[in-house]
């Protein structure tokens, strides 16, 4: 519009620049030799005379540097002029033009997707909307100008302006369009939850369409549809989709239709409600992508639109009508009959009998994984079997399916039968080739696992299962940097996922990192504050740096949220023991005494608390409530004598008594097992101590089922002399050879998922088509 408008230049009187192309005469060479006064200089001594001030200053409009003006003299400038210097004249020829330094380089060609070029095309384009504003609104084209300030107010969500000057556009009586604006206006009122607002406008521009227009007017009765079932009024909301399917039915309106009888529980409506989704027409003809001839001219035109942009908007077309019929299937089924499998069969039916005959299959197996769902596995089974005899594509869904599962069921030949059907079915189905993979990596193949993960990954490069799994292979072949790569790729795909983040602090861990691994563990903690395992992880990994306030935390945040973790009660209260907290530790070894009963080491430790903490009464108590459950303890025996000795009492002597005939017993016994080792030529090991051997054995700190923690080991042990003086704390540190001892945790990870754990939970879940 613009290119035919010429404005006039605005002329600015007073130049600013005026006079700077003026020029002395004295300079003009060219009539140099026509000059009278020139040729008498040259030839008299004439021109060795200083030039006339004033007449020079004269001789130009403009007064030079220096010159004379009112009889004041101009101070000289030290600016020179730009690119004149005095080392220019020196040794060198005059060129005033600067032929002597050849041609000029190229110009340095623009980038048009620089950001400055886009920035300078958008102000362009800015300016010329501005100018077609200013010329409509100089034409009295007020309209146009209000419409467009109206729809930026709204894609600004400044919605109470555009409401404003959309009112203003709609009060003049000869504007024609005023239907379609009041239309945008109940799309704002929609946009602000104002529903009963967005109706009245919806309804006016419905009355001011006319009725040959019927897209708009069936927009407009969709638009109202939607609003209706916001606000919850699914009644009126079905009786404008009715309206619609009545008039021109379309996929969307028949969807909504299907979920509004849904919402109000009328089976009978949802029936037919999903019977006329199915019967809208597709307008989609397959037969002109197949050539009916060998005419080498329709063969390249047949090939030339089988992909272009006609056929991916029927593609995109068939695949939404596909997920609205699939998505009111499974919506429906469990509600149309007395069961969800009837309910199945009867969609099922009804798709068979329509234009979508490749969906029942789907339905088929959406049906099995319903079963799966309610953990009716049998049926599930019977179901994916029947669907074998299909086609290929039916029949590797459900060989992938029945592979998983079986694999669940810990049945892995089973599982890798079925895993090879459903990649001899299609080999390019990533879901089969992760199970069969899986199945592979349970024998302990992993090399032959990583494979089959490698081309599950060529076929689908976004299968997040086999990138995890070999991942987890690349682990258990020690290959920590592959496996870290494997997981930092997954990680950029799922950002939030907690398992992820746990295998990757887990491998930073395994390279003996741990500032890493407790810095990706933080970030496993931000995503799920309240694991348990992870945040006794990241105890673990401070006790282990020797930060034991952070170490602290974490194992007590672990407490909070699980309080039947022994590893985790055992560091605690051994770390209110180091700090001399007796009555804290008491709480924890009371918590692990509940959990594990039949160990006699938590409650000899509670009676320990007690006595340390200088209460002798309570710790004798709990000695002979342990000695009543645990007879044949030797270690409690002796802190009975000990303690009742000191305290003098008469039951020292029948305690005495019971510690000498066990001490004896344990004679004979380690002089049988003596014997019978020397009769066997020595060939077994020496035999650990039975539940009613003496501590007092020396058993080696590595010998599994007979190591204590770090922390309970560094108290004082049993050997020690026992000092009964009253002056000294009375010391019930022991070592119990007898049964499991509490074992500190391992420095080395121990996963919150396991490797074939997380199988099982990815093949039960992501690998099931729905």
């Amino acid at each position: 519009m613009m290119q035919n408008v010429h404005l006039a230049p605005e002329t600015d009187e007073d130049d600013l620049y005026s006079g700077y192309n003026d020029y002395n005469p004295i300079y003009d060479i060219e009539e140099l030799e026509n000059d009278a006064a020139f040729q008498q200089a040259v030839r008299t001594s004439h021109g060795r005379r200083p030039p006339s001030k004033t007449s020079l200053a004269s001789s130009i409009g403009r007064p030079m540097t220096g010159a004379i003006q009112d009889g004041v003299t101009r101070p000289m400038t030290a600016v020179r002029a730009a690119g004149f210097t005095k080392a220019a004249l020196r040794g060198s020829a005059f060129d005033p033009l600067g032929q002597s330094r050849g041609p000029a380089p190229p110009l340095e060609a623009k980038k048009k997707d620089s950001p400055e070029e886009k920035i300078k095309q958008l102000e362009k384009e800015v300016n010329e909307l501005v100018e077609e504003s200013c010329i409509a609104s100089s034409c009295g084209d007020l309209k146009l100008v209000l419409f467009n300030l109206a729809s930026q107010y709204s894609v600004n969500e400044m919605y109470a302006e555009a409401l404003n000057t959309y009112q203003v556009i709609v009060k003049n009586k000869m504007f024609s369009n005023a239907g379609i604006l009041k239309m945008n206006m109940g799309n704002i009122y929609l946009k602000q939850r104002n529903y009963s607002k967005a109706i009245k406008f919806y309804r006016m521009a419905l009355d001011q369409v006319p009725s040959v227009n019927k897209q708009m007017r069936i927009k407009i009765m969709q638009n109202i549809g939607v609003t209706f079932i916001q606000a919850g009024q699914y009644s009126d909301a079905i009786n404008s989709y009715e309206h619609i399917m009545s008039m021109a039915p379309n996929l969307k309106a028949g969807y909504n239709l299907t979920i509004c009888y849904f919402a109000v529980g009328d089976r009978e409506k949802m029936k037919k409600a999903f019977q006329k989704l199915i019967a809208v027409p597709l307008e989609i003809d397959e037969d002109k992508y197949i050539s009916p001839s060998d005419d080498p001219h329709t063969n390249l035109v047949t090939e030339a639109i089988k992909n272009d942009h006609l056929r991916q908007m029927e593609r995109e077309r068939k695949a939404m009508a596909e997920k609205y019929i699939m998505t009111s299937a499974k919506l429906i089924a469990p509600v149309i009959e007395t069961s969800f499998a009837a309910g199945y069969d009867w969609c099922v039916e009804v798709v068979k009998a329509s234009q979508y005959v490749e969906l029942a299959n789907d339905l088929e197996i959406n049906k099995a994984v319903t079963y799966l769902r309610q953990k009716d596995y049998n049926q599930a089974v019977e179901i994916l079997k029947m669907l074998e005899k299909k086609d290929s594509r039916v029949k590797s869904a459900a060989a992938t399916n029945l592979s998983a599962l079986y694999y669940m069921g810990k049945d892995f030949a089973q599982a890798s039968s079925y895993a090879d059907i459903a990649v001899n079915s299609d080999r390019y189905n990533p879901a089969a080739l992760t199970n069969k993979g899986n199945t592979v990596f349970a024998n302990g193949d992993y090399e032959k696992a990583a494979e089959f993960y490698k081309e599950a990954l060529r076929n689908d490069s976004s299968c997040t299962e086999a990138l995890y799994n070999i991942g987890l292979t690349y682990e258990k072949l020690n290959r920590l940097d592959e496996a870290l790569d494997c997981f930092l790729k997954l990680h950029a795909i799922l950002r939030n996922s907690a398992e992820v983040l746990y295998q990757i602090a887990n491998i930073y861990e395994l390279m003996e990192n741990p500032s890493q691994a407790i810095e990706w563990l933080m970030q496993v903690v931000s995503v799920v504050p309240t694991d348990p395992q992870v945040l006794s992880k990241l105890g673990e990994l401070y006790d282990h740096e020797g930060d034991k306030s952070q170490a602290f935390q974490y194992y007590y945040e672990s407490y909070r949220y699980f309080p039947c973790n022994i590893e985790v009660i055992e560091w605690l209260g051994a770390y209110y023991i180091d700090t001399q907290f007796w009555e804290k530790a008491i709480q924890y070894f009371e918590r692990a005494s509940l959990i594990q009963p039949t160990q006699v080491k938590w409650q000899l430790m509670v009676a320990s608390c007690f006595r340390r903490s200088g209460n002798y009464q309570k710790a004798l108590d709990t000695y002979k409530d342990t000695h009543r459950k645990f007879p044949e303890n030797v270690e409690c025996l002796r802190f009975l004598v000990r303690l009742c000795t000191d305290l003098g009492l008469k039951d020292a002597q029948e305690y005495a008594r019971k510690l000498k005939r066990l001490e004896k017993m344990k004679e004979i016994r380690e002089q049988r097992i003596k014997s019978g080792r020397d009769g066997s030529g020595g060939s077994r090991g020496k035999r650990e101590g039975s539940a009613s051997g003496d501590s007092g054995q020396n058993y080696s700190a590595g010998s599994k089922g007979e190591r204590l923690s770090a922390r309970l080991r560094a108290l004082p042990g049993t050997n020690e002399p026992y000092e009964s003086s009253s002056n000294k704390e009375i010391d019930a540190s022991y070592v119990d050879p007898l049964g499991p001892q509490i074992e500190r945790p391992k420095t080395a990870a121990k996963k919150r998922i396991d490797e074939d754990d997380f199988a099982d939970e990815e093949l039960g879940d992501d690998l099931l088509p729905e």
